[in-house]
């Protein structure tokens, strides 16, 4: 294993709902007071509006706004028209953002900015398409210090207002990676020293045992079907999660906090 942000009414306007098939580029509503005051505070995002309905949250986002060095339009508005401009059953807390997409980064840029860790740690994600989970996973990520999660292009949730509510501000915080081919990323950070162990519940070793000490990628599949049979060939090592038979299996989101602590436990 050696390798190593005076009220008045507004027209939120039809033409900033994000479209199937849009421009990736083109502006979307985040929501939620955690992900919209992380937007406002990222340098890195380029926010046009905010609709916010309570007055204390006004004054949070103008703080979160004046970090992040942004010159966004902050309305007071009423919760109904924060509603009017996002999805059906939004749970928005009274405030949304219109906002542009973070640009991906790359898996080079990504190794490097997790080399620069005490503890280098990045994520990938085998055909995980569900956007709580991805928001999720993103959320546990940035709690613990994980510098990127990658993604298969072709099989990974479009960044919406709902992944980043579930990320709950981590989607700032954590670089997202689209790759074509995930074999080829693993390979790529095994060449970097990256220790690439595959979550997978049929094998016998654990976790704790197939740790090793350097930078650390996790590679985690789709609940039901797992980790593909070339992801997991690409892999280092294959480990699982030791849990009673109360259960099958672990949510992919709750395996990667676990996995995450334990990581971290070891460093």
């Amino acid at each position: 294993m050696a390798r190593k942000h005076p009220k008045r009414r507004i027209n939120p306007g039809k033409s900033h709902r994000r479209r199937s098939g849009g421009d990736p580029t083109a502006p979307n509503w985040l929501y939620g007071t955690h992900a919209v005051l992380a937007a406002l505070a990222n340098p890195e995002r380029v926010c046009e509006r905010a609709l916010i309905s309570d007055e204390d949250d006004v004054e949070l986002a103008r703080a979160a706004a004046e970090i992040g060095g942004h010159d966004a339009v902050i309305d007071r508005v009423s919760r109904d028209d924060v509603t009017a401009v996002l999805p059906q059953g939004a749970v928005h807390q009274g405030i949304a953002l219109l906002a542009r997409p973070l640009e991906d980064a790359g898996i080079e840029d990504a190794m490097d900015r997790a080399l620069q860790s005490d503890t280098p740690c990045i994520l990938v994600l085998d055909q995980v398409t569900d956007p709580q989970n991805v928001g999720a996973i993103l959320r546990t990520a940035a709690a613990f210090g994980a510098a990127a999660v990658v993604m298969q292009d072709r099989h990974a949730p479009p960044v919406t207002g709902a992944l980043a509510k579930a990320a709950s501000g981590g989607l700032e915080a954590v670089a997202l990676v689209r790759e074509t081919n995930l074999s080829r990323s693993i390979e790529a950070l095994k060449a970097r020293n990256f220790w690439c162990i595959g979550l997978a519940g049929e094998v016998e070793t654990t976790l704790a045992q197939a740790r090793v000490a350097g930078p650390t990628a996790l590679v985690l599949g789709a609940e039901g079907t797992g980790l593909r049979r070339l992801v997991a060939e690409s892999c280092d090592t294959l480990a699982h999660i030791p849990h009673s038979d109360a259960v099958e299996s672990l949510n992919v989101s709750n395996a990667a906090a676990v996995a995450l602590y334990e990581i971290a436990r070891q460093a």
